[in-house]
């Protein structure tokens, strides 16, 4: 399940075009057209596959329609997409993992989406910090998500929890 994960996090988040596949303006993609190109592409999928891997995903990177008749990324677009989710007011605090080797341009510029339409924060320290791993040697920074939303900063809630904003100054974050 881990290998069709990944490619539908590389075809549903960054590279639809890859197997010919088309998004809506929300990223969403009809389930019958990926299953099809999917198989064009050495992909082997069915309804059954992709109802398990939104499932089973540890990080719930997918959401189905209510149908099952669309699939999307929850969040982490490269592609151009309107998630269609409203702004929310965020918890207090947020967390951002990254690598210590960072950590001086994100305290001077701030949080930004790099190759990501957005800034992807966690709930909590634990999350953040698997995140951070994946870089290098981890560090969680705080995110004064209280303070951002005060000063009319907006906010979003993936499908899968994950908070989402466009850009995190430096005077919001600690260490």
């Amino acid at each position: 399940m881990k290998e069709i994960s990944k490619f539908l996090s590389y075809v549903l988040r960054h590279a639809p075009d890859s197997i010919g596949l088309s998004l809506d303006a929300n990223g969403w993609a009809d389930v019958d057209d990926l299953i099809r190109r999917a198989g064009a592409a050495g992909q082997s999928l069915d309804r059954a596959i992709l109802r398990q891997v939104v499932a089973t995903s540890d990080k719930k990177r997918f959401t189905l329609s209510e149908d099952g008749t669309r699939i999307r990324a929850a969040q982490g677009h490269s592609v151009d997409v309107d998630l269609d989710i409203a702004p929310m007011v965020p918890p207090a605090m947020l967390f951002h993992g990254t690598a210590v080797a960072n950590i001086d341009a994100i305290m001077t510029q701030g949080l930004k989406p790099g190759q990501r339409q957005k800034v992807h924060l966690s709930l909590d320290e634990e999350t953040a910090g698997k995140v951070g791993q994946r870089h290098g040697k981890p560090v969680v920074l705080r995110v004064d998500a209280a303070g951002m939303h005060s000063r009319g900063i907006p906010f979003w809630r993936a499908d899968n929890g994950v908070w989402l904003t466009d850009h995190v100054p430096p005077q919001f974050l600690r260490s």
